[in-house]
């Protein structure tokens, strides 16, 4: 097969699909529509202290650092398949390329439902930092459900324009937040010796699998579990592919964004977490603070060795780091909702694209008709009262682990389609290390980490009863997926045909692009 697409195949090419905004963004605005996905401040504040207090102890950034090498190790083969296949899919068309559209449609179906529920998600946690924020500013204790039914409205807007819109609000997000990173990572180091207590048996990778036992009231650590949130930290990364459609060079821009996205959090992940537990006396004080004050894990010792302005900056930039990370998610469901709407898997009306921002704009609004639905829904049976339970611990929780196990394995079956595709479509190509050891090595490692996240799903959970059902709702999505693909198959093989095979081959002939404006 030649790296061209059949011309029927080809968006370009089709007066019935509607297209986005071609070229509308280079590298830098891909990097900021995905890194801001991982929400490093988010990641940091919220995992860290997990990695920290209940997984690894002193080898928690040796955890980041394992997590940095497998993902780096995941990205050959994925950047090397979006070199072949570029379309706004992601998941959905790659898996559909490589191992059939039946099991595509399936892991679309998935996606859909793990970028779907990672905005609610977002949503429940920005609640309850804005509640505590506007309790400590005015005294004021503010319905969760309304400040996160606020943030799906302000996302809902700001997705409609352009997607230069989007990448510059979240590109002024992200920069802040890696600023203050640095300015504390920069500032703990600088009291090396003076406060801070820097250990190099930290970066030890062996330590990365190894917990601790429970000594001086301080309960247990398992390393699967500092494992487990080390990987969830970079959720969001692996977006890239679909922004391929909207980039300037998207078959330059989208392997060159995963390895610098991969790269850039790793060193930053792990910088960080090395750098947090070093504001503390020794590791036994930063597991006790881990464990009994996590919220101000960060913020105590950025207050005590770097300056208390660190600390109320930060306090901010999770606000802002949250919406940005739901903006994000929102962007990419909309994506794959449009992809499989311009391919009449649903409703046609979902693939189209506003007439002159070239968004996805009803995939967008279906998107946050469902993000308010689920926001509602724990609002009704779990309670409005609250923030920390609710919005926190259940809506944020729950919601983002129920998407984290579906995007793992999601990944790991990329990984077994990149190996097919090149060995059957392009085995000129086809290299011992990009396109087989690698991705091998990365099924292995996904699968690995999946089993971590359901083998220890009592803690991740928070020991809230939806948390058993959540494997159980993926699955069940994922075989709904199954058999609708075989029902397609059977009932209009022409659709079925069309599954994951819609690509974007280049910039549309001029005679073209006036069908959708």
């Amino acid at each position: 097969m030649s790296d061209t697409t059949p011309t029927g195949l080809d968006v370009t090419s089709r007066k019935d699909v509607d297209l986005l905004h071609s070229k509308a963004v280079g590298l830098i605005g891909v990097l900021f529509l995905t890194l801001t996905g991982s929400a490093p401040i988010t990641a940091m504040l919220l995992n860290v202290p997990i990695v920290v207090g209940n997984g690894n102890g002193i080898g928690a950034p040796a955890a980041f650092l394992v997590a940095t090498v497998i993902l780096l190790i995941f990205s050959v083969g994925y950047a090397a398949m979006a070199s072949k296949v570029t379309a706004v899919g992601g998941f959905y068309s790659f898996i559909s390329q490589g191992l059939g559209r039946e099991l595509g449609m399936a892991m679309g179906f998935g996606s859909v439902v793990a970028y779907a529920v990672f905005e609610p998600s977002l949503c429940g946690g920005f609640a309850y930092f804005a509640n505590l924020k506007l309790q400590a500013l005015f005294g004021i204790n503010m319905p969760w459900p309304v400040l996160a039914l606020g943030m799906v409205a302000v996302i809902a807007v700001l997705t409609y324009f352009d997607i230069k819109v989007s990448s510059a609000v979240l590109g002024v997000a992200l920069v802040a937040e890696v600023v203050i990173l640095v300015v504390f990572d920069a500032g703990i180091f600088a009291h090396s010796g003076h406060g801070a207590v820097v250990q190099a048996a930290a970066l030890n990778p062996m330590a990365a699998f190894q917990g601790f036992p429970a000594h001086d009231k301080l309960a247990a650590g398992a390393a699967g579990i500092g494992l487990f949130f080390a990987f969830w930290s970079w959720v969001g990364f692996e977006m890239a592919p679909n922004y391929a459609e909207e980039s300037k060079d998207p078959k330059r821009i989208v392997p060159l964004s995963l390895y610098i996205s991969v790269l850039f959090l790793g060193v930053l992940y792990t910088i960080t977490c090395w750098a947090a537990q070093s504001g503390f006396a020794n590791i036994d004080a930063a597991i006790g603070e881990a464990q009994n004050s996590s919220a101000t894990f960060f913020f105590d010792t950025a207050t005590k060795l770097v300056s208390p302005w660190v600390a109320v900056l930060m306090s901010y930039l999770i606000l802002t780091g949250s919406f940005a990370c739901g903006m994000a998610f929102h962007n990419t469901t909309s994506r794959y909702l449009y992809s499989l709407g311009r391919e009449q898997i649903i409703p046609a009306a979902f693939g189209r694209t506003h007439k002159h921002y070239k968004t996805p704009y009803n995939a967008s609004f279906l998107q946050s008709i469902v993000a308010a639905l689920i926001i509602i829904a724990f609002a009704v049976f779990a309670g409005s009262n609250n923030a920390a339970t609710q919005a926190y611990g259940e809506l944020y929780g729950l919601m983002a682990l129920l998407g984290t196990i579906i995007i793992l394995s999601a990944q790991a079956i990329v990984s077994v389609a990149i190996v097919v595709y090149f060995r059957r479509e392009h085995p000129e190509d086809h290299h011992w290390w990009t396109t087989l050891l690698a991705p091998i090595l990365a099924f292995v490692a996904q699968v690995y980490v999946v089993y971590l996240c359901i083998s220890n799903m009592a803690f991740l959970g928070g020991g809230f009863a939806f948390a058993a059902y959540i494997p159980w709702i993926d699955l069940a999505v994922v075989v709904f997926g199954l058999l609708y693909a075989f029902y397609m198959k059977k009932a209009d093989p022409a659709k079925f045909d069309k599954i994951g095979r819609l690509v974007y081959q280049g910039v549309p002939d001029p005679g073209i692009i006036g069908h959708n404006e």
